[in-house]
């Protein structure tokens, strides 16, 4: 892990934005502070960061818009980790289905946000431990679907364009990356979250919903992501590097 990640602190407690900005420094971070979505803007073009700490409950344009605003632009691949006061399960649903990379609810400790940081960031910049996509192989290949890589989106079979969420990509590319095998739902999360889901937790059934509902699979007859009870998920189509765009 590189010891001067920048974190772009956004939250309008200024007291939360200090006492964030003081500990991850001792830790070797660079921050920087935003209290709203206008001086997230400014921050932004000034200084592109490793990481975005994006309150849900701000002011005016809220952390939900300004994440959906961030995955629509040149910073899109920046990860977000979102900071909710409230530990409803429809917002965190919401949240990652915006693009956010991990959520936190408050009140929160900062070792664990730290910790939180370091995996969203460690997950980030890891390759794919099955198929690594190279400059030659953007698209993935599965069914009648193909996997941009690089703009994140999916092509149907007449080269229609399908937007996916940040959640429903980082979902579909662990399926992808790790084809005919079975993955519980604590393996779901901790590969695409960085960490287990509790007992209540029900946001990768969802995702995974979501995702059928993108790929027109019919949960009871799918033919890619198949469930298997009281075992997981498994992505049962064939999957392939294609080098050439269509």
């Amino acid at each position: 892990m590189n010891d001067s990640d920048h974190v772009l602190i956004v939250d309008d407690d200024r007291g939360i934005r200090e006492l964030l900005a003081t500990y991850l420094e001792k830790e070797g971070m660079r921050t920087s502070l935003a209290a709203n979505g206008r001086e997230m803007r400014a921050a932004l073009e000034a200084a592109t960061p490793d990481l975005v700490v994006l309150d849900l409950m701000l002011p005016g344009e809220d952390g939900l818009i300004l994440c959906r605003e961030l995955r629509a632009g040149r910073h899109r691949h920046v990860p977000v980790l979102m900071l909710t006061a409230r530990g409803d399960e429809v917002d965190r649903i919401i949240g990652l289905e915006m693009g956010a990379d991990d959520y936190l609810a408050k009140p929160f400790g900062v070792r664990e946000l730290l910790a939180r940081i370091r995996a969203v960031l460690r997950r980030t910049r890891m390759l794919p431990p099955n198929i690594q996509v190279t400059e030659s192989a953007q698209l993935i290949g599965f069914g009648d679907w193909r996997l941009d890589t690089t703009h994140r989106h999916l092509l149907d079979a007449n080269g229609i364009m399908v937007d996916l969420s940040g959640a429903e990509y980082r979902l579909l590319r662990v399926f992808l990356d790790h084809p005919q095998r079975v993955l519980t739902r604590d393996q779901l999360m901790n590969l695409t979250q960085g960490r287990n889901a509790d007992i209540y937790d029900r946001s990768i059934d969802l995702l995974v919903s979501r995702l059928r509902q993108r790929l027109g699979d019919g949960a009871r007859e799918p033919r890619y992501i198949k469930t298997l009870r009281n075992e997981g998920y498994v992505f049962s189509s064939a999957v392939t590097l294609l080098a050439d765009p269509p």
